[in-house]
């Protein structure tokens, strides 16, 4: 059996020793990190990027079927990803944890092992944070702070008018991957020795325990000169992404039903559990795809891309935004993804 050490027997500074000993800088822009009353950045002709996400247990993640080292590592690239979305580079992590009695400081190890993992994969520094007390689960907040020139920096509502929309990778795996964790939880409640099925599943698991933040898209876009006219990482569902771009560009789209990207085994899953698979592209949410826009003029450079997809294009606002079915019919994109603050 794991040796188990009760978090109070560290006490926090002791904890946040145990969990940062090991981490060493590798950005020229982290003068210091763990260990002072605050971390020193410093950056030369760049403009910073801050991005901040709360999860909450309960809410955003089940202990039940996450294990603590894939949370760790989930946690970190879902906020590399807003970084991303806006053409940037992420650099730096702060992670605050509110912890309840029932973990122990071997369970935290297992979360930072996580966490080290996307850092280390992503470049990024861990240099700084806090803990406390928790009556309610595990709480864990992780601001990232990146960097991008400021020519390259690209926002939500910068699509005009004819400009072509992309996506990357696949939709919908993420969500589905969600309702086969679920159902087997369901299967599992009050079984000893239940084994979930997972065989023939294992990229819509991955695709929800363990995303990868589109760093490649970015790279490839930097490599062909091709600066979006706006972007935004699919985490809410494709609708949403799409509608947030339409109404801070103040323009309308049309996207095509059948050029939307799907994975096997999504659509083999949604089959099962008798859903629509296009509607679980649209609003099943985090892929952590990058959505965006490019003028017409740049098809040919953006198309040769591996790996990302012509949906649709950008059109005049009062168009409203739409979607082409398979059979020619127009419909509404409504911005159905998942909102943790519904009732």
């Amino acid at each position: 059996m794991m040796e188990r050490t009760e978090i109070g027997k560290l006490g926090e500074f002791g904890l946040i020793k145990r969990l940062t000993e090991k981490i060493e800088l590798k950005n020229e822009s982290s003068l210091k990190g763990v260990g002072d009353d605050a971390a020193v950045l410093e950056y030369k002709d760049k403009q910073i990027l801050v991005t901040t996400d709360l999860l909450l247990e309960g809410i955003h993640f089940d202990l039940t079927y996450v294990p603590l080292k894939h949370l760790g590592y989930k946690s970190a690239v879902v906020n590399f990803s807003d970084v991303y979305a806006m053409n940037g580079q992420p650099k730096q992590i702060t992670v605050s944890l509110g912890i309840s009695k029932r973990f122990s400081v071997e369970d935290l190890e297992t979360f930072y092992e996580g966490l080290q993992l996307a850092c280390t994969e992503y470049g990024v520094d861990i240099i700084g944070g806090d803990t406390s007390s928790s009556l309610t689960g595990l709480t864990i907040s992780i601001t990232c702070i990146g960097e991008a020139d400021k020519d390259k920096i690209v926002y939500r509502n910068g699509a005009k008018e004819t400009d072509l929309i992309f996506v990357s990778g696949d939709l919908g795996a993420a969500f589905m991957g969600l309702q086969l964790l679920e159902r087997e939880k369901q299967v599992f409640a009050g079984e000893k020795e239940f084994t979930p099925d997972f065989s023939g599943k294992e990229y819509i698991l991955e695709r929800q325990l363990k995303p990868e933040a589109r760093r490649d898209i970015v790279r490839f876009l930097a490599e062909e000169g091709v600066v979006p006219t706006a972007m935004m990482d699919v985490s809410d569902g494709l609708s949403s992404e799409l509608i947030h771009i339409c109404n801070q560009s103040k323009t309308g789209c049309h996207i095509y039903e059948e050029r939307i990207p799907i994975d096997y085994q999504t659509a083999m899953m949604a089959e099962q559990f008798n859903m629509n698979v296009t509607t679980v592209a649209l609003n099943g949410g985090e892929d952590y795809e990058l959505l965006f826009t490019v003028p017409l003029h740049m098809h040919d450079k953006v198309s040769k891309l591996k790996g990302v997809h012509l949906i649709g294009h950008i059109t005049k606002e009062g168009l409203g935004c739409m979607l082409e079915t398979r059979d020619g019919a127009e419909m509404q994109l409504k911005a159905q993804g998942w909102n943790s603050l519904e009732e």
